[in-house]
This record gives C-alpha cells, sequence and structure tokens, in this order.
C-alpha cells in the first residue's frame, strides 16, 4: 500500500483529501444520501463509501418491494433488457456481402408482458414508499484491507453537501480507524426508522 501511494499519488485537496465528486448541484438544505472520500493515514490510503441511513433505508424499500412482488407473481423470465440488452444492426460489407458490421444499437423494447410485470412493480415500490416499512438502521462501520488501500463502508446520520461537510466526515472516519471515538459516543441513541422516513418524505419525493 505504502509504496503503491508513493509511485502513484493521489490528487488531494488542500485538506489533504482525495475528492471524486463535486456540489454544485447541493443546496445548504438538501437531504444527502451518499458519497466516497478518500485520506492517507500513517503512508496508506484509505476510501470511505459513506451512506446516511436514510439512503440504506430506500435500498431496503425497493429489495423489500421486488421480493414481496416475486413471491406474488414469481420470476419473469429475460429480465436482461431492463439493463444492458440492446438490439444491434448491422451493414453488409464486402464483394460478398456475406460479412456483416454492427453500425448501431437500439434499447430492446419490452413485450407486454414485461410492461405489466414491471409497472405492478413500481407500484408496490411506490405503496411502501408512501407508507414507509418496519424497518430500523442504526449507524455502523466496517473496514477491508485491499491490495492498494483500507476500505470502509461507513453508516452515520451525517449531511454532507460540500467540501467542508465532506471534510467533517474523513474527519470522523480519521478518528474511528485511530480509535479515538466510537459511532456510539458520537450517535448515542441514533436510530433511523419509519417516522424519520415519513417526517422527510416530503423532501425527498415531493
Amino acid at each position: 500500500m505504502r509504496e503503491d501511494h508513493c509511485l502513484h499519488p493521489w490528487s488531494l485537496s488542500r485538506g489533504g483529501l482525495y475528492i471524486p465528486h463535486t456540489y454544485d448541484h447541493m443546496k445548504p438544505d438538501d437531504l444527502s444520501h451518499w458519497d466516497d472520500v478518500g485520506f492517507i493515514l500513517n503512508g496508506r490510503r484509505y476510501m470511505v463509501w459513506w451512506r446516511h441511513p436514510r439512503n440504506v433505508y430506500d435500498d431496503a424499500i425497493e429489495n423489500q418491494a421486488w421480493e414481496q412482488h416475486q413471491a406474488d407473481h414469481g420470476d419473469l423470465p429475460d429480465l436482461k433488457w431492463m439493463f444492458d440488452d440492446t438490439t444491434t444492426r448491422h451493414k453488409h460489407v464486402g464483394k460478398s456481402g456475406r460479412r456483416k458490421k454492427p453500425i448501431s444499437g437500439d434499447p430492446r423494447q419490452p413485450s407486454q408482458q414485461q410492461e405489466l410485470y414491471c409497472a405492478l412493480l413500481f407500484e408496490r415500490e411506490a405503496a411502501l414508499r408512501h407508507e414507509g416499512i418496519d424497518l430500523q438502521i442504526h449507524p455502523s462501520w466496517t473496514w477491508r484491507r485491499y491490495p492498494r488501500f483500507m476500505g470502509m463502508d461507513l453508516v452515520a446520520p451525517v449531511e454532507v453537501r460540500n467540501v467542508r461537510e465532506l471534510g467533517d466526515l474523513a474527519g470522523l472516519a480519521r478518528q474511528l480507524v485511530l480509535g479515538k471515538t466510537t459511532l456510539a459516543e458520537r450517535f448515542p441513541d441514533a436510530v433511523y426508522g419509519r417516522t424519520d422516513w415519513l417526517r422527510e418524505l416530503g423532501r425527498l419525493h415531493p
């Protein structure tokens, strides 16, 4: 890790942070969901992948909607088109005209059965978002050693809407790594659940 850091240094901010994102689109009162930040500690790179509890809750709603929908309607074959499948158009080339060259790709259109399946899935997801689900999210953090850096997954109820707040997040991560603080000390009794989700619902989904 130290060798890689010396040979391939990060481009760091004045505060010594690796900042992969910009914040021009963020307003001072926005609700933030996730962010990434890197820093150097004892000659090693640390990469922090942060999520607000509301982001974890939001993902849980999607997962629960999918699980309930599958239980009621089963699996729908050939859902690959939803993600990256395309229909490729070709042009015949060469004197014989037997060789084909791809010239463009069009998104593959879903069948009526697929459209209905997904429409019902999205309806269920919207209903769960409106009502909330029975789930509580607590602050947490875990770290893992990678070949070139240390990685930290951090769930904490902070807002990150600008570089200053990102610096505060990086400071929290450093203190956790060094054992100078704990999430229980920083966020005593912090739990994100249905009440918090419904309170924020108007701002999240106007």
